[in-house]
């Protein structure tokens, strides 16, 4: 279990209500990056061409269930190879496996806000990106519920 939401040093759940929210899946090793201040996503994806303000964290392990969501405060295009946010490690860990896209687009992120009640997984989980406010993500209890109020 999380226990973010508990801790007395996290930021406040406080983004206004409508602003919009990017859902994604995050394995272990994708949200710990997330933690440090980023999430890459390869440029050929739909969302890196889409405009929010916010992005939500479903975590496929080791709680199946959007945990976290953080304010987008930077994009940057970076290519292998190149200096940016990404080092090789992390192109490997992050990028590798799911695509062999050589040109990312990093969010980068402000500090994580943990949900006071996180979206458990209760059919499929998160699968590409979902589109939301922040009030569907702080109203909906189950992922099924989530996917009612999201666009795909």
């Amino acid at each position: 279990m999380d226990l973010d939401r508990f801790a007395t040093d996290v930021p406040a759940d406080d983004a206004p209500g409508d602003e919009r929210v990017c859902v994604v899946a995050t394995q272990p090793d994708t949200f710990e990056r997330c933690r440090e201040g980023f999430y890459p996503a390869p440029r050929s994806y739909g969302r890196t061409r889409v405009e929010f303000a916010y992005m939500a964290f479903y975590r496929t392990a080791p709680v199946s269930a959007v945990t976290h969501y953080a304010r987008v405060v930077d994009r940057t295009e970076q290519a292998r190879g190149d200096p940016g946010p990404m080092d090789e490690d992390d192109w490997v860990a992050l990028i590798d496996p799911f695509s062999d896209e050589r040109v990312v687009v990093v969010f980068a992120l402000a500090e994580l806000v943990p949900l006071d009640s996180p979206v458990e997984n209760d059919t499929n989980g998160v699968r590409g990106a979902w589109y939301c406010d922040i009030d569907d993500l702080r109203a909906a209890a189950t992922t099924s519920a989530l996917a009612e109020r999201a666009q795909t």
